[in-house]
């Protein structure tokens, strides 16, 4: 954050002493059990080397990862995540999966299905998961490399696939939407709505990497779609239009309601969920890395960071004019691509402002001020 803006705390949430955080419980989190993963995606903003010791020592361990649960499950949870990386680099994933379905929680998984066997099917089939969510990022092994950058990463995502398949285990497919894969995006959604008819979206988010990594943020950048591209390939898409159509009015606002607003967070980060990452940091979203706004849980608890470290978080407020004056009071805030967590990423401030996700709400608007006029 630059020295010549301050960004303030004030806690309305505490009234006559009284936490209204206390008051609420979280439904679900997710847990990050590795930062490691088999492929090397170009646009990926966490993953490190699957055989990287120094991300290895740094994870939680099983014992860790069950208190936690156990900790989680006190405060509410009932539905965990689990994510990476890539999950399934785990020795221990097995241990790690039943040990939070002894807790009574539904278990979620996200994977990219390369690695799993005969034995990740026996489990999921004794043990069913709530749901598995796979990403596809390309239907040919040309576009699937250049994407994952490993080679037979097509031929061993198909084999996974076909197993859950053949299995009857139910998952659900997506997309990205990257420059490595805009040729090949109506066949991938071709081939994932004929896999899972009653789901299937695609992301044009790429954010930037956790660790900052100058060479590979220059990768992202040159993965992602212009604001022209991203409208494009929404108006493509009959059932992503029919829903950006029907709940357009609460996407451009009549009024500027947050004109008179300064606080940072007005999305649902950290108000029923949280994330648990690799390392044991208490993040309110999977995106938001800022130091300040994570928590050390191998130092506190679980219960501290969701009742008192999440409401100074969310009470954060800004004195930088150029964000207050362009994002704070936005008539079409809901359709950019702007949070305090990706402002982070972006330009190295909470409420930094960036003219690539302007630009996607401006086209966005347009094209429904369009459509709307038919």
């Amino acid at each position: 954050m630059s020295d010549d803006r301050v960004i303030t705390t004030t806690i309305p949430e505490f009234f006559g002493g009284r936490n209204l955080y206390a008051q609420r419980k979280p439904a679900s989190f997710e847990l990050e059990i590795t930062a490691r993963c088999n492929s090397n995606c170009r646009h990926c903003y966490i993953n490190l080397p699957a055989d990287d010791a120094a991300a290895r020592s740094k994870e939680l361990s099983l014992e860790e990862i069950d208190s936690l649960a156990g900790q989680a499950v006190e405060l509410g949870a009932v539905w965990c995540l689990l994510t990476g990386g890539e999950p399934l680099l785990r020795h221990d994933f097995e241990e790690i999966y039943l040990l939070l379905k002894r807790k009574g929680l539904l278990v979620s998984l996200f994977t990219n299905a390369t690695l799993i066997n005969e034995h990740h099917i026996r489990l999921f089939g004794k043990y069913p998961p709530r749901e598995i969510e796979i990403t596809v990022y390309g239907v040919t092994e040309a576009t699937v490399r250049r994407v994952m950058r490993r080679p037979g990463m097509f031929k061993a995502f198909e084999r996974g696939l076909g197993l859950l398949t053949s299995n009857r285990i139910p998952f659900r497919l997506k997309a990205m939407a990257l420059r490595s894969n805009l040729h090949e995006l109506r066949e991938i959604a071709a081939y994932c709505r004929q896999r899972t008819k009653d789901y299937y979206h695609f992301d044009p988010l790429l954010h930037l990497r956790y660790d900052g990594n100058p060479l590979r943020n220059e990768e992202i950048r040159s993965e992602r779609l212009t604001a022209q591209e991203i409208v494009q390939l929404e108006e493509m898409d009959p059932e992503r239009m029919e829903a950006m159509i029907a709940q357009c009015d609460e996407f451009i606002t009549a009024h500027a309601a947050g004109e008179n607003c300064r606080h940072l967070f007005h999305c649902g980060a950290g108000t029923n969920s949280f994330l648990i990452g690799h390392d044991g940091r208490f993040r309110l979203c999977s995106s938001l890395n800022e130091p300040s706004c994570q928590y050390d849980l191998r130092t506190g608890t679980l219960a501290e960071a969701w009742h008192v470290h999440i409401p100074r978080v969310r009470a954060l407020e800004s004195q930088n004019p150029e964000f207050l004056e362009k994002c704070r009071g936005c008539q079409i805030a809901n359709l950019c691509l702007w949070c305090p967590a990706h402002a982070h990423l972006e330009h190295g401030a909470l409420d930094s402002w960036s003219d690539y996700f302007c630009e996607v709400a401006h086209a966005r608007a347009e094209m429904l001020k369009r459509k709307a006029n038919y």
